[in-house]
């Protein structure tokens, strides 16, 4: 069996439809976020990072570096072995007794990665439910469509945000068949927000469990942070709350929130949880230090906030087409998958400017676009700088403007 001529082929129509991924080399610049250096044929080249989940330029905050070069020098390195064996650092219980007072649950419980917690959580819960059923947006991220898959559990996939689909589809299951909603609070590619309270009125009609994934919110909304259903006022309606240390909290990791028992059930059936080594004690001081500080300081968020804003108005002023939405995430849309990746290519070598293109499959053809992240540290420089560069590159290849 030729293996090697089966992956070529595989790969083959990835290169052909221009949604073959590249991985651009860069080294971040401590303290100069979001300036950073990329390597390439041998060479470097500045570049600005527009792209980046570190929503809040936490990773390089000085609070966090300091909390975790001590964590290191106190501890070492490494956690020393899974939670259940030797691995369950103090630094952990700390780091889960924020994140439980963060979304106002009894407990919580920290993974290797929001996928990882995604994964296992939603899995263990699919298949140790006996008759669970679990009721799926048709937009969830595919670290939650992963773990109800390895659930085996009975499942429906309701219409995106349509909480009347989801109330027909639940009206198929009397009481007596354990339920579970899964939804995102803030969806990654769009920047649509979930109507959560509307969700979770269906929910409660049917006496369904509610399991909300926060990891593009947590940092970035409500009066501590803690996510859209902390600004809803919701947190008390969500039986799991799931987010990620390693977008706006700035460093790695993933975590549940949720009732003792609930966690308690998740840490003690969840092979994800049980037989992967725990993470660093000093990754667990950083994100705890950053968690603290975002609990108090509304400065990060405002500054986004303001700077979302002002990169659309010059967006619009002039007529780059870009999606709406209420969420700090800003999609430029392009419609082609050859040319999503032609203007990648030249904003980054002819004008250091790094964004990924977004195409197939992670969006649906047809809809392929620009993901913009603008951070509290992109200056008015740094804006000019990239839309004076889109209008440039626009132009040159005849796309499309928005129409005032």
């Amino acid at each position: 069996m030729d293996f090697e001529a089966i992956f070529e082929a595989k790969l083959a129509p990835l290169h052909e439809d221009g949604n073959y991924r590249v991985f651009a080399e860069i080294e971040r610049k401590a303290g100069s976020f979001p300036k950073a250096t990329r390597f390439i044929d041998g060479g470097t080249q500045d570049v600005t990072v527009w792209c980046s989940n570190d929503y809040l330029g936490m990773g390089q905050h000085p609070k966090i570096m300091k909390a975790m070069h001590e964590a290191i020098d106190r501890t070492g390195t490494g956690a020393g072995g899974t939670r259940n064996i030797s691995g369950t650092n103090h630094d952990h219980v700390l780091l889960e007794k924020e994140l439980a007072d963060w979304h106002g649950k009894d407990s919580a419980l920290i993974f290797t990665s929001g996928y990882v917690s995604n994964w296992a959580a939603l899995g263990t819960l699919g298949s140790a439910i006996d008759g669970c059923v679990i009721f799926s947006d048709s937009l969830n991220h595919a670290s939650m469509i992963e773990g109800i898959r390895h659930s085996r559990a009975g499942k429906e996939i309701w219409k995106h945000n349509d909480p009347e689909d989801l109330d027909r589809l639940l009206s198929k299951y009397g009481p007596e068949v354990p339920k579970l909603v899964a939804f995102e609070s803030v969806y990654s590619m769009d920047g649509d927000i979930a109507p959560i309270a509307e969700i979770c009125d269906v929910a409660d009609k049917h006496g369904a469990m509610t399991y909300l994934d926060e990891v593009h919110a947590v940092g970035l909304y409500g009066p501590r942070g803690a996510g859209i259903a902390e600004r809803e006022g919701i947190m008390h309606r969500i039986d799991v709350i799931e987010g990620t240390l390693g977008k706006a909290v700035g460093v790695m990791g993933g975590y549940i929130t949720g009732s003792d028992k609930l966690c308690d059930f998740i840490r003690s059936f969840a092979s994800g949880f049980i037989f992967t080594t725990a993470i660093p004690p000093a990754l667990a001081a950083g994100a705890a230090a950053s968690i603290r500080h975002l609990k108090t300081s509304e400065i990060e968020r405002m500054r986004q906030k303001e700077r979302v804003a002002k990169f659309r108005s010059m967006l619009d002023a002039k007529g780059i087409p870009h999606m709406d939405n209420p969420s700090h995430i800003v999609p430029v849309m392009v419609g082609d998958a050859a040319k999503c990746k032609y203007l990648s290519d030249l904003l980054m070598d002819q004008y250091g400017i790094y964004v990924q293109p977004i195409n197939y499959p992670t969006v649906p053809k047809g809809t392929e676009r620009l993901r913009f992240t603008p951070t509290p540290m992109h200056s008015d420089d740094d804006m000019g700088h990239l839309v004076n560069a889109l209008s440039d590159l626009w132009s040159q290849c005849a796309l499309s403007r928005a129409v005032a």
